[in-house]
């Protein structure tokens, strides 16, 4: 029977090991913390619910749905409140225009009516309409291609606030082949991207009734990580905590690993670690790129109040915060709002977003610190009369991975010169293809699927 090691008990060694189930192999799984889970980390206390690591995953990829079913999950699954989402910009909050995907506006009359953008810059936006194609064969970043379809407001306004939150990465480095192939082949195919999106709105299948876009689970995705983690036991995979890798060294057949002093032998392993963890195990030039890449720190700020204590004019779910905007926050959920069953009645949650590419507050501030930027930020925004009841400040340092310009590139590179050097040994997680929970759940099963046969 062969051997198989899986380090990191994050959800992508986790998964990675539930699809291993009908390999005949013995799994073992190894986490550096007392935890399992990464960076999924729900606080429950006094009736509350609430996330401070990821919070939910999008719907429409399904591929987690499937697991969370598989593993007798279903019943547990909640979808989002629906309401407006806003941009902070301007000095002032305004909802996102009716029709946008990710800021690229779809439809005429929201986007005209819109305030996030001057009549300047919606005649910029309009020239989309009439510029040719740009022919290339290679990777560009996502900057360069909203700036010269759209213009620099609404790229600045509505695009990069919403993609940073999703990446993490200065937009003008973030590589659009690695993140958002799509637009470009919108463009491509329809002539312009506003075309292309609003053919590709139309072709959409109809919405019967509005639901949330995303899923979260009645206690949390803790406890999805939970039932996984005992699926995988149940399954006969053994789970060590606390157990550090140490070392890797590549045999004839298979691999020594060195875990807290102590050595065993597997004939495969699966590496679901971050990227900057490469450098402790490995001396190759063609992991250099990993070793050394980017990732931005972000820290969650969760307040609660009493109902009373917070005013908000606005009917919505949450907003994100232009980067032209003076702010240590870059998004806030109102998660009281957005996911009732966190939260007790009578009870207001906000869920604040801090850090941004390129800056370092996250390493340097305390988490008091932390605290007072973003309260000192959201009394900008709304109405705040009281101090908070709670708070709970979680930073996470290094955390988003940032991809690059060419970022595509390097990983086809690795995998083929993994495949090659290091048979049997696979580098995956959220620093090659696995941004969301669900991206990470394919990525497992893809794996799995590749090692089984």
């Amino acid at each position: 029977m062969k051997k198989v090691a899986i380090i990191g008990a994050g959800i992508t060694g986790l998964s990675t090991a539930y699809y291993l189930k009908d390999h005949d192999a013995n799994i073992d799984i190894y986490e550096q913390t007392d935890r399992v889970g990464g960076k999924v980390n729900t606080y429950r206390q006094d009736g509350y619910t609430l996330e401070l690591g990821p919070e939910s995953y999008l719907s429409r990829k399904t591929i987690m749905t499937e697991l969370a079913v598989d593993i007798g999950m279903e019943s547990e699954l909640v979808r989002n409140e629906v309401g407006l989402s806003f941009i902070y910009v301007n000095n002032k909050l305004s909802p996102l225009p009716k029709g946008t995907m990710l800021g690229v506006p779809t439809e005429l009359w929201p986007f005209l009516k819109t305030d996030i953008v001057s009549p300047v810059g919606k005649l910029r936006a309009g020239l989309d309409l009439f510029k040719p194609v740009l022919k290339i064969d290679k990777d560009i970043t996502a900057g360069d291609f909203f700036r010269r379809r759209l213009g620099d407001e609404v790229l600045e306004n509505l695009i990069e606030p919403l993609l940073s939150g999703v990446y993490g990465t200065d937009i003008d480095k973030l590589s659009l082949m690695s993140t958002f192939p799509n637009f470009k082949q919108q463009e491509e195919q329809h002539g312009g991207l506003i075309k292309g999106m609003i053919k590709s709105k139309k072709s959409a299948p109809k919405k019967t009734s509005k639901q949330g876009m995303f899923f979260q689970f009645k206690n949390g995705l803790q406890s999805f990580i939970d039932r996984l983690n005992d699926a995988v036991i149940e399954n006969g995979a053994h789970v060590h905590l606390n157990h550090t890798l140490e070392s890797v060294k590549k045999l004839d057949e298979g691999y020594e690993l060195t875990i807290n002093g102590e050595t065993n032998i597997y004939d495969e392993v699966i590496i679901t670690t971050p990227h900057f963890s490469y450098k402790k195990w490995f001396t190759d030039a063609k992991l250099d790129y990993f070793k050394t890449m980017p990732a931005t720190s972000v820290a969650t700020v969760v307040f609660g109040f009493n109902e009373g204590d917070v005013v908000n004019e606005k009917e919505g779910t949450g907003f994100v915060v232009s980067r032209n905007q003076d702010t240590a926050i870059t998004a806030c959920t109102w998660t009281s709002k957005k996911w009732p069953h966190s939260t007790p009645d009578g009870k207001v949650v906000l869920r604040a977003y801090v850090g941004r590419p390129g800056d370092n507050i996250v390493k340097e501030k305390s988490e008091e610190d932390l605290a007072k930027a973003a309260m000192h930020d959201l009394r900008q925004i709304m109405t705040i009369k009281k101090e908070p009841e709670f708070t709970i400040v979680t930073p996470m340092v290094d955390s988003m991975p940032n991809y690059h310009l060419g970022h595509k590139d390097h990983v086809t590179e690795l995998e083929s010169y993994m495949e090659q050097e290091y048979p049997g040994l696979y580098l995956i997680g959220a620093s090659h293809y696995a941004v969301g929970l669900p991206d990470c759940v394919k990525l497992a099963k893809l794996t799995a699927e590749k090692i089984m046969n």
